[in-house]
Parts: C-alpha cells; sequence; structure tokens
C-alpha cells in the first residue's frame, strides 16, 4: 500500500471528488457529516459500558465517541509530523489527524441499543430464529450476516447506505475514512479472522460492493475472497478506542463505587512516573477526587497516545505491507502496553460483573426478542406476496417508507427490520418493547 492512494480524497457516490473550501478540507466535511447525522446523535441515549442512569458523569456512546476522536485526531497529526516527507505533497499532518478524528466518530454508530449485550442479544435472537425454520430462505452467507450480527457491519451500512442519501453512497465520506473506518474489510465468512475476536466482521453481503469498491480504490490488498488487508489509519483509530476505553472504564467504575481510587490513582501513577503535571503536585489531600483523576487521566493519556504514535511508526513497514500482526496495543512498548493492560483486565474483574449491569444485560434480551419478534415476523407474513395479519399491517405502517416491502428478498427485509431495531435508544426500545406487549407506563 501507499499513502497517496491510502489518503485519496475522492469520495463514495456521485461526488468523485471533495474540492477545498475556505477553512474546509475534504476530511473537515466528513467530520461534519458524522458530526450532524441522526444516528450519531442517537448515541447520547446508547449504553457504553454501564445503563444509561441519572449519574451524568457516566458515559455515553456519544461522549466515549467524542473522547475517542480527540485521541485519534492527537495520533494522527502525531505520526503525520514523523512521517510527513512520506506523505502526498498536498497532504498536511492535520489531515491524517482529521481523517483518524473522524472514523474515530463513526467507530459505534452502528452499535444497537444496550451496547455490546444488546449484540449479543440479537445474535441468540437469530440463532432461535434458524432453528424455527425463520431463516431458511436465505444463501448460507446472508445468514451468517444475522448469525453473526456486528455493529461495525451495521456501522458500515449506516455510513454508506442509510443516512443522508439513502441507497446512494450515504453519508458519501471519502474513501480514506471509510478505509480508516473499516476496522474488520471482510464478510462475516471470515467473522474469525483476528482468531481472538468472535463474529468480528465489517460488512454485510448486502454491502459487499461498496467494500470492494473502497478496496480498489485505496489499494487494499486482497487476502482471500471477502477479505482485505486493513487500512493503517485503522490502527490509529482502533488504538485510540483501546486507550479510552481502558482508562474511562476505570473512571465510570470509580462513578459507579466499585473500584477505589487508590487503585486507579497507583496504575496511572506507574504509566506517567516523575512525569506529574503541576497542578497535580499542589492538590491538597481534600481536594475532589474527580479533580484529580481528571488531571491525572490527562497525563496518561498524552503518554499512551505517545507510545502509540511511535509504535506506528516503528510498524510502518509492516503496516504497509497489510501484515501487522495483532493491535498497536501489544507493540507499544513497557509501561505503556502495561498499563491498557492492566486496566483492561481491572474493568473485566471488578466492573462488568456489577448487578447493576447484569440486570441491565437480561433486561436487553427481553427487550430486544420482543421487538425482533414482532417486527421481523410481520416482514416473515408479507414475504413472498402473502397478506399479512391486521397486527403485522400495523407493524409495517409504524415503521413508514423504512419497511421491507412485499416483493424484498427475506434476507433484505430482515436488514430493514435490523435498521430499525439497531438505531434505537435504550429508552426507545424498552418503551416500544413496553407499548407492543400493552404494558405501556402511565401518561
Amino acid at each position: 500500500m501507499d499513502w497517496d492512494t491510502l489518503l485519496t480524497r475522492e469520495r463514495l457516490g456521485k461526488a468523485l471528488y471533495s474540492a477545498d473550501e475556505l477553512g474546509r478540507s475534504p476530511f473537515h466535511k466528513d467530520h461534519d457529516r458524522i458530526i450532524f447525522s441522526g444516528a450519531f446523535r442517537r448515541l447520547g441515549r446508547k449504553t457504553q459500558v454501564h445503563p444509561v442512569t441519572s449519574n451524568d458523569h457516566i458515559h455515553t456512546r456519544l461522549t466515549h465517541s467524542l473522547e475517542v476522536s480527540c485521541v485519534g485526531r492527537s495520533l494522527g497529526m502525531r505520526v503525520g509530523e514523523t512521517l510527513r516527507d512520506s506523505l502526498p505533497q498536498w497532504c498536511e499532518p492535520s489531515d491524517l489527524g482529521m481523517i483518524v478524528q473522524s472514523a474515530c466518530l463513526a467507530h459505534d454508530i452502528g452499535n444497537p441499543p444496550f451496547g455490546h449485550s444488546g449484540e449479543d442479544a440479537i445474535r441468540h435472537w437469530f440463532q432461535q430464529a434458524a432453528g424455527r425454520g425463520w431463516l431458511d430462505d436465505m444463501l448460507d452467507h446472508e445468514r451468517a450476516d444475522f448469525l453473526n450480527f456486528e455493529g461495525n457491519a451495521q456501522g458500515f451500512r449506516v455510513l454508506t447506505q442509510l443516512e443522508y442519501h439513502q441507497f446512494d453512497g450515504g453519508t458519501r465520506l471519502t474513501y480514506a475514512t471509510l478505509g480508516t473506518y473499516l476496522k474488520y474489510p471482510w464478510s462475516a465468512r471470515h467473522a474469525d479472522a483476528l482468531g481472538y475476536k468472535k463474529h468480528k466482521f465489517g460488512c454485510y453481503q448486502s454491502e459487499l460492493p461498496l467494500l470492494e469498491q473502497i478496496a480498489d480504490k485505496l489499494g487494499l490488498p486482497l487476502l482471500e475472497d471477502q477479505r482485505w488487508a486493513r487500512h493503517p489509519l485503522v490502527f490509529l483509530m482502533e488504538a485510540a478506542d483501546d486507550i479510552c476505553y481502558a482508562l474511562i472504564d476505570l473512571e465510570d467504575g470509580l462513578e459507579m463505587e466499585l473500584l477505589h481510587y487508590s487503585e486507579v490513582e497507583a496504575l496511572l501513577l506507574d504509566l506517567v512516573g516523575d512525569d506529574l503535571p503541576e497542578t497535580y503536585r499542589q492538590l491538597g489531600p481534600h481536594e475532589s477526587r474527580r479533580r484529580k483523576l481528571a488531571i491525572l487521566r490527562g497525563k496518561a493519556i498524552e503518554h499512551l497516545t505517545n507510545a502509540a504514535a511511535q509504535a506506528f511508526v516503528e510498524q510502518q513497514t509492516a503496516l504497509l505491507s497489510g501484515q501487522l500482526s495483532g493491535d498497536l496495543v501489544e507493540h507499544m512498548h513497557g509501561p505503556a502496553k502495561r498499563c491498557v493492560l492492566q486496566a483492561k483486565d481491572m474493568a473485566r474483574n471488578k466492573i462488568f460483573q456489577d448487578k447493576r449491569k447484569t440486570l441491565h444485560e437480561i433486561g436487553a434480551y427481553t427487550t430486544l426478542e420482543i421487538l425482533l419478534n414482532t417486527c421481523c415476523g410481520a416482514a416473515l407474513e408479507q414475504h413472498g406476496g402473502r397478506t399479512p395479519s391486521f397486527k403485522s399491517r400495523r407493524v409495517l405502517d409504524l415503521i413508514g417508507n423504512s419497511a421491507p416491502k412485499p416483493s424484498d428478498s427475506l434476507y433484505t427485509a430482515f436488514l430493514r427490520m435490523i435498521d430499525f431495531i439497531a438505531g434505537m435508544t435504550d429508552s426507545y426500545a424498552s418503551e416500544m418493547a413496553r407499548e407492543m406487549t400493552g404494558h405501556s407506563g402511565p401518561t
């Protein structure tokens, strides 16, 4: 791969090239289109790790995505400064920063309500549906999209099909930004391509022609049928997510009183060493815990960002050949790598087992089961030109213009229902499920 091709400013869709405007590059336009999309806005009411609660300090998918985008921008700019001589003549370090920032903003845009438990609930429902024969009219590779449901693949559909120019390029982002978004540029056929990550794939069969087009424009090597090498900048987007996920989980754990401040402080102090901000040194023993953590966390992110950028530059040859194994965290040095891995272990052992989170996850299964039974059941009833029941007709009326048509294949019909359900916020999904079962709350 080469940077001239990887950083193309051409766009998906009818607008083949987007010229600079005063103060706004093509990659700034990508950023703005994502920010102003309805799918991005709805992330404000979707679970990150903990249920959306009355505690305003707990992260949602929206606040997480914004924070990841800030780290991603710094990573892109630092790498851009170091590799300036290898980049196209027109390209500034800020362009790399904006590409990575835009991809980071969108990295969770396809996640369904209730976070990762929502993804698992959808997969579980389709496994049961397959046992009932509901997926019999699909081809094997079409069934695989549902049985391995993945928010990343749904996000790719949102960006390229659903938002703005529906089924005509979607948000019409640049190929460079779309390539950087594509964490898993392969179909469900290779859902275990990374070995240690199950169900991970980035493209449904319905969007496979678009993935082929993007890979061709960017010069991504074809590794095997329906699987391409990652765009090098994907590794920066992934590192930004890992950095924020690791540290912010701990911050939320403190807010939920699942961790002690002393253990989080010790982890971050091990990373920053003597490089403590003067403002932190001046804090008294009675200062706010949140204030102390915010200052220390800022310095920790700086160290992790520097380590990830250094790892990217050191691994540039492997990245451009599409042969780097693992993620950037694995290639970071000493304290930085140790900090991220220990933070993830702490979250896994002390935060993810919280009973409030467990109850929320159980509720997600029930809510999504009701929605999928109702919506996919209606699609199945009208499939093949059959006359649906009164209830199913009302369900299709509820979905409106986005409802599947009787002439649609069952694969297409179920995708439209997933578009409807996956786009819901946690609260909207819960309320709609209650309404559908006749258990709506008092007005």
